[in-house]
This record gives C-alpha cells, sequence and structure tokens, in this order.
C-alpha cells in the first residue's frame, strides 16, 4: 500500500511506533498536479466525484508507476489521501498532535514524497482549513487554492443554533453503530430536497445510506484518539492576518465554494474570508448542503477546472474575483453581502452587536455539547449493570 512517513517516531508523537504514515492514492497522469485534502471523519475515498470527473477513473495509479510519469504531457495526475486520525493513516494518541499547521506540514510532507514542487490545492472543510494553512506556511508551493465549505475554525465551527443542528448534534454523540451514524450524516451533508429526490424507483436517501452503512462498516467508526484529535484542529485553526497577507500578495488565486444549506459551516463565514482575501478569492455559491462537492459535483467540478485554467493562464486577480467594492464601501458578490465595509460609526455598533450575539450563541451550544459528552460517560456504567432476579416472598 502507498504510505508516506511524514514524521519520525519521537516522544512528541505517541501512539506513532515508526512514525506517523500518511495512505494516500494517486489517479491520472499529466503535468497538473492537484492535491485534494478531505474533512473532518472523511477518508480519501470521499473525492471519488472529483476523481471521476477531472481524471475520467476512479481506478487508483499502479503503485509501480513513478509519481512523475507523464510530467510533460497534458492531463491532470491527482493524489488525495487519509489525514492523520481516520482511516489507514496513523492515530496519534494526543489531542495536541492534531493542529491545522501539523496537518499542513503532513501535506507538504506527502508532496515531498510525490517530488512534487507545486500543486494546485484544494481542501473540503476542515480540509480547507488545512489547505489554507498550506497556502499561508508554503505560498511558493501552491499554484491555485480551492477551498469547500470553509470555515475560519473556532466559534465558526459550531453550526447555527436551532432544533435541527442540537438533534444532529445529540444523534451524532449517541451513534454507536454504523447504521445510526449514517442516519446523521445523510442529515448533516445533504439538502432534504436531494435526499427526497427518486433515482428510479427509490429515493436518494435509501441508496445514498446503504452506501454510507458499507463505507462505514468497511473502515470502521473513527477512534475515540481521532475524533477528539481532529474536532481539537478545528476547534484550534485560526488563519491570522498575516497568513492572509501571505496568500493575498503571492498572487494565488483562491475559489471559495459553498452550499448555501450547510447547517455546519456557515455561509456567512465563507463570504467573510472571501472579503479578507479580495482581490484574489471568488465565491461560488451552489444550492446544495455541506457535502456540496457530492450534491452538486458538476459544477464544482467545473469550477475547480475554471480555476486550475485561470491560475495557469496568470490571469489577474481582479479580472478573477467576482467580488467588488461600492461607493459606500460594501463588498459584493451577487448578493446583499456583511457589512464589513463600512466606516459609520452606526453600522460599527450593528456588527459589535451581531457578533457578541454569535458568539454567545456560540459559547451556548459548545456548552450543551459538553453537558451531553458529560451525561454520556455518566450513563456509562449505569449500561454495564445487569439487573438481578430475586424470588418473589412467599
Amino acid at each position: 500500500m502507498p504510505f508516506c512517513i511524514v514524521s519520525k517516531s519521537s516522544k512528541e508523537e505517541e501512539g506513532t511506533q515508526g512514525g506517523v504514515r500518511i495512505f494516500y492514492q494517486r489517479y491520472g497522469h499529466g503535468s497538473t498536479k492537484v492535491l485534494l485534502i478531505i474533512g473532518f471523519a472523511g477518508t480519501y475515498d470521499s473525492w471519488t466525484p472529483q476523481i471521476k470527473g477531472l481524471v475520467g477513473t476512479t481506478e487508483p495509479n499502479d503503485e509501480e508507476t513513478p509519481a512523475d510519469f507523464g510530467k510533460e504531457g497534458e492531463g491532470i495526475e491527482i493524489c488525495c489521501f487519509d489525514n492523520r486520525g481516520i482511516g489507514r493513516s496513523s492515530i496519534p494518541t494526543k489531542s495536541s498532535q492534531y493542529t491545522t499547521v501539523i496537518m499542513a506540514k503532513d501535506a507538504l510532507a506527502l508532496m515531498d514524497h510525490l517530488g512534487w514542487e507545486k500543486a494546485h490545492i484544494c481542501g473540503h472543510s476542515m480540509g480547507s482549513m488545512i489547505a489554507s494553512k498550506l497556502a499561508a506556511i508554503a505560498p511558493n508551493r501552491v499554484l491555485s487554492l480551492a477551498l469547500l465549505n470553509t470555515s475560519g475554525g473556532g466559534f465558526e465551527c459550531c453550526p447555527k443554533l436551532n432544533h435541527q443542528t442540537l438533534s444532529l448534534a445529540y444523534r451524532f454523540l449517541r451513534a454507536k453503530t454504523p447504521e445510526q451514524r449514517a442516519i446523521v450524516d445523510l442529515e448533516t451533508h445533504y439538502t432534504k430536497e436531494f435526499l427526497d429526490e427518486k433515482v428510479g424507483s427509490r429515493s436518494r436517501r435509501e441508496i445514498l445510506y446503504q452506501e454510507y452503512v458499507k463505507g462505514i462498516s468497511s473502515s470502521g467508526m473513527q477512534s475515540n484518539h481521532g475524533y477528539e484529535g481532529q474536532i481539537n484542529a478545528c476547534w484550534t485553526h485560526k488563519l491570522t492576518r498575516d497568513e492572509l497577507d501571505r496568500i493575498q500578495s503571492a498572487g494565488i488565486l483562491v475559489s471559495i465554494i459553498h452550499g448555501r444549506n450547510d447547517i455546519i459551516a456557515r455561509l456567512c463565514n465563507a463570504r467573510r474570508l472571501a472579503e479578507k482575501l479580495y482581490p484574489v478569492a471568488k465565491i461560488v455559491e451552489l444550492h446544495a448542503g455541506h457535502l456540496v462537492s457530492h450534491e452538486r459535483s458538476d459544477e464544482v467540478n467545473m469550477s475547480l477546472m475554471e480555476l486550475i485554467r485561470a491560475a495557469q493562464s496568470k490571469l489577474e486577480p481582479e479580472k478573477w474575483t467576482n467580488l467588488a467594492v461600492n461607493d459606500e464601501g460594501w463588498l459584493l458578490s451577487g448578493f446583499a453581502g456583511p457589512l464589513t465595509k463600512r466606516k459609520d460609526d452606526g453600522v460599527k455598533c450593528l456588527l459589535l452587536i451581531y457578533s457578541v450575539f454569535a458568539k454567545l450563541q456560540m459559547i451556548l451550544l459548545f456548552i450543551f455539547g459538553v453537558i451531553l459528552v458529560i451525561s454520556e460517560y455518566i450513563k456509562r456504567p449505569f449500561r454495564s449493570l445487569k439487573p438481578v432476579r430475586v424470588a418473589a416472598l412467599t
């Protein structure tokens, strides 16, 4: 199996005898290199719609084939991999061994292993956080940057607080079997309209449910170490102004692709990031949920190819972006955007109030999650107790 050792065994890398190994697969051949970074609790094969759409096959390259085979020819070579903490990659035991910086360095080590000097980088959800960190750490190695259903990390990782998200959070934490997990995942990843669509005599929900159960059963439920570690990576992620400036000053074209109905990574945060990256960023909003790469795979693939071609032709950022500044200083992209560029005191006051309420909402959701986790741990000992039959007294 193709593995890349990204770090040697050390005291800091507990639970990784022989070093941290990253499992990967390559598809297609050509001079255009594309690195796909999957999100939280996802495995490399979650990129199947993009692999098929960009290279025309889902058959992985022969392990004996050199990574630079066909380097001078036209075509695309894709590499996707399991992040640390999931699938066939190593699962370090300490949460501190999972940050978006560490995981971005994993991806860079993989590029070194493949002999890729530069690549087009694409990430989904947590993978988009890793991708943006990679671009900030090593902008000279990034040809273009695609961020799907992205988030700024920390409190921005918390979904909007409502009955639906509370129900999903509760059921996700209680899911112990592939069947239970599949039901929650479907509601989290897709819009109801998409799931209810008929494909022949069956609904897409039925078809995907069977695929999800099969996939989770074959790969196994994510371990506690991997789950807690990747949660830590999301929670501690943050792009500083200096990091954003490095991406901008490098002239890296960025495509932020987001589902309007995403209940996990909120659209307002994606818009805000696009504004911060102006003028190198373009935002593409699609009618989809969190897994936009599956629900609207054709549109996503077209957007990725558009980005790759724009980067190859060295298109100027001003001609790439679909954001614009009007006379009042607003940033627009075909929607009534947030008030981030207004200068007057009234708007600043509104923004401050909105920010306070948003953070309060996130804190309440976080507290609810902590209480839920604690209650589950408290219940465990009682579940293991078996009732004792007592004979009736006569």
